[in-house]
């Protein structure tokens, strides 16, 4: 083990092994009874403030799970994760209702599920701890094995279940109880409730049930993302540390990098196959994989921009690598802004979508198919706050602009639709009156008069020339006309 942080690590993987032996996690018996027997790796981790400062050293024992049999080590693998629309949901809900928040870490998390008695799962001894002749039975999963993510999420809603928490419906990593409610992120874990002192009883209650939680004073910091309450009650998302992570991957100087107050040109970014070869020391990938987690979290002015630079990642040019940069000054020019939630009284949740027919044709080659793509945008709110937002070329080629619109408002409907429905069932639990879907004012804006015909027109109005495809894509009328949807024409300006 070598680096500037070297004693750092080592004291916290002695500080790891001391904690599995004390929660029974291995037994160690002789190699000769062992089956297969996998390999082990330490994983060593800093874990960062938002601002990118070092927040806590972690040192973890993992197995290869790459080396385990189908069948034999393993079965199941499936784990979900919350959906980030969940948690802005649960942000707006926080500054509308004035929730108080907590955050929480779980220690050891993945030890915590049990293998079973059946499964029999042999390790060799972590490097630095060895003996010879001598391998690890499990009796716990381990960080590494392939199930151990979906037997903590079973032991998880186990243990939510026994303090009266229901897992979601719709999100099963959201949790919902009577005077709380909780997204889960594997180990970490979001509270919400009206009191602090009821978030301090539901912590009690899970160390009880002998979940090894560790809780924060509150949600300042969740995956990276800063999230800072403002003066006036209001939350601000923000991830200057990935910004400036961002800065240094692409080697420029933050103090003579020169601003850009758009994130992008405004022709669209071409494939450019003939174009010059990158020229930077940099890894594209990696920068692009940055870039789409902050558009996907804090940033959305920057989802379109993203998105253009993404489809070029395994080919690159000079022009894609400019257009990174470009992206990168942008980011600096505007590092101190965030995304504030700042909703109105009333819950409202409105829809904008929107097409753009070709528009990548007469800039692409003939030749390429994506030069006759549709590109699909929308944005959906709740109490006047982004929620969803999406940016991306279609799936298929529209033969026309209503085609176009039509195929962004469908896509639009798939997200909006689950929005309305989880609005709903947290609305329940905190006193919102949702029963009534009119009541929450939803409302979709288009801008194609033809696309607004023939999205909420019972019976459908269809043509010879849309036939073809309203049959396909319009499956969301009825929906429209159950749920009570208002769909409103609005200028292309607005």
């Amino acid at each position: 083990m070598n680096g500037p942080f070297k004693a750092e690590y080592w004291e916290t993987a002695v500080k790891e092994i001391e904690t599995l032996k004390a929660m029974g996690a291995w037994e160690v018996v002789d190699r000769s009874v062992a089956g297969n027997v996998i390999d082990s790796v330490w994983a060593f981790k800093l874990k960062r403030f938002p601002n990118g400062m070092a927040k806590k050293f972690k040192a973890r024992f993992c197995a290869r799970g790459d080396q385990q049999l189908e069948g034999v080590d393993f079965f199941k693998t499936y784990a979900p994760v919350v959906q980030w629309t969940t948690v802005r949901l649960m942000l707006i809900l926080e500054v509308l209702l004035d929730l108080k928040s907590n955050q929480g870490d779980v220690t050891a998390a993945f030890l915590h599920g049990e293998l079973g008695v059946n499964k029999k799962v042999y390790v060799e001894m972590p490097l630095g701890f060895r003996k010879s002749g001598k391998v690890l039975k499990l009796k716990k999963t381990s960080y590494g094995l392939r199930q151990s993510p979906r037997s903590f999420w079973k032991y998880l809603t186990k243990a939510m279940e026994a303090v009266n928490m229901k897992v979601s419906k719709l999100d099963p990593c959201l949790f919902v109880g009577e005077k709380f409610m909780a997204v889960v992120f594997v180990d970490d874990i979001l509270f919400w409730s009206t009191d602090q002192a009821y978030i301090n009883e539901l912590g009690s209650k899970l160390c009880t049930e002998g979940l090894l939680l560790e809780q924060e004073d509150d949600s300042a910091g969740f995956l990276g993302v800063k999230m800072t309450k403002t003066e006036d009650g209001h939350i601000e998302m923000k991830q200057t540390g990935l910004i400036d992570r961002i800065v240094e991957a692409l080697g420029l100087d933050s103090k003579m990098v020169t601003p850009k107050w758009t994130p992008a040109e405004a022709t669209p970014l071409m494939r450019d196959e003939d174009g010059e070869p990158p020229q930077g020391a940099f890894c594209y990938v990696s920068v692009v994989g940055m870039l789409l987690y902050l558009s996907g979290h804090s940033c959305p002015d920057i989802a379109y921009a993203v998105n253009c630079c993404a489809r070029y990642m395994f080919n690159p040019k000079l022009l894609h690598e400019k257009a990174l940069k470009r992206i990168d000054r942008y980011l600096k020019a505007t590092r101190d802004k965030g995304l504030v939630f700042k909703p109105s009284g009333k819950l409202i949740v409105e829809a904008f979508p929107d097409a753009d027919f070709a528009g990548l044709y007469g800039h692409e080659k003939i030749t390429d198919p994506a030069c006759a793509k549709s590109r699909t945008g929308f944005l959906i709110q709740v109490s006047d706050c982004p929620m969803v937002w999406v940016s991306k070329l279609q799936m298929e080629t529209a033969l026309s602009t209503m085609e176009a619109e039509i195929i962004a408002l469908a896509h639009c409907c798939r997200e909006l639709f689950p929005v309305m429905d989880i609005v709903s069932e947290v609305g329940k639990v905190v006193g919102l009156e949702t029963e009534d879907f009119v009541s929450m004012h939803v409302s979709i804006h288009e801008n194609n008069a033809g696309a607004l015909v023939l999205a909420k027109t019972i019976p459908p109005e269809f043509t010879p020339r849309s036939k073809y495809y309203a049959i396909k894509t319009v499956w969301f009328r009825e929906e429209i006309q159950k749920r009570g949807i208002k769909l409103l024409k609005i200028e292309t300006v607005e």
